[in-house]
């Protein structure tokens, strides 16, 4: 089993903007797809989840609306504004130049690992 990995600050607002992308997911299926394709090394504690939901809906980086779930609860519905698809794709791109760059200084002298 992985062992479970901290986030770098930030790092949970691109991981739900991701997610979110691929269309309108309440809160509790967000953190359930990032735990699954993650395997289960990004687990995101409700206590962490729910105020970064907040803080990007009061960014304007995500809109909401209350629809019934699968489980037959209502629930909180996000989706991408323009502006989040602008920010997902910005902060996308930096987050890869930025690990391609830690991946070069990981790699040990002589290309061999």
């Amino acid at each position: 089993m992985p062992d479970k990995s901290d986030l770098p600050q930030g790092t949970l607002d691109l991981l739900i903007l991701q997610v979110v992308a691929a269309g309108a997911i309440h809160g509790y299926a967000i953190a359930q797809r990032l735990q699954l394709i993650s395997r289960d090394v990004v687990q995101v504690p409700q206590g962490s989840l729910y105020p970064a939901l907040h803080r990007l809906e009061n960014r304007g980086l995500l809109t909401a609306d209350w629809k019934m779930s699968d489980t037959g609860r209502e629930s909180k519905f996000y989706r991408l504004t323009a502006k989040g698809r602008k920010r997902l794709k910005e902060e996308a791109a930096s987050w890869l130049r930025l690990t391609e760059a830690i991946e070069l200084i990981l790699k040990p002298a002589g290309g061999s690992r």
